[in-house]
């Protein structure tokens, strides 16, 4: 699989992810808020730099933390809360994710 491809599942993701987590604690329906907005575009900033990320595993098992520390914890919130919920709304994507952070590297 390639960088690109890599790069938007990795994006597709953590959308999904604070989507679900936005939806459960900010906003039920609608647009999300601009707190978890903006937590989307640091994330998805932090993808498009990562120098790892053709053969890297998930962020929470990667070699470099590229967030900074008040970042990480807000994902890992955003984590906790939506990862038992994307395997009945997104279990493909969930699948997958698991995948990539058990292995590191999906087949090709």
């Amino acid at each position: 699989m390639g960088s690109e491809a890599r790069a938007a599942r990795e994006k597709k993701t953590v959308s999904v992810m604070i989507g679900i987590f936005c939806r459960g604690n900010h906003r039920p329906k609608g647009t999300m808020c601009s707190e978890c907005s903006d937590l989307l575009t640091y994330a998805n900033n932090r993808v498009d730099k990562c120098p790892l990320i053709r053969d890297k595993p998930t962020c929470a098992k990667c070699p470099v933390h590229c967030y900074e520390s008040t970042m990480r914890e807000r994902i890992r919130a955003v984590m906790r809360y939506s990862g038992p919920r994307m395997l009945y709304r997104h279990p493909i994507l969930s699948i997958r994710h698991k995948m990539d952070g058990s292995k590191g590297k999906m087949a090709e």
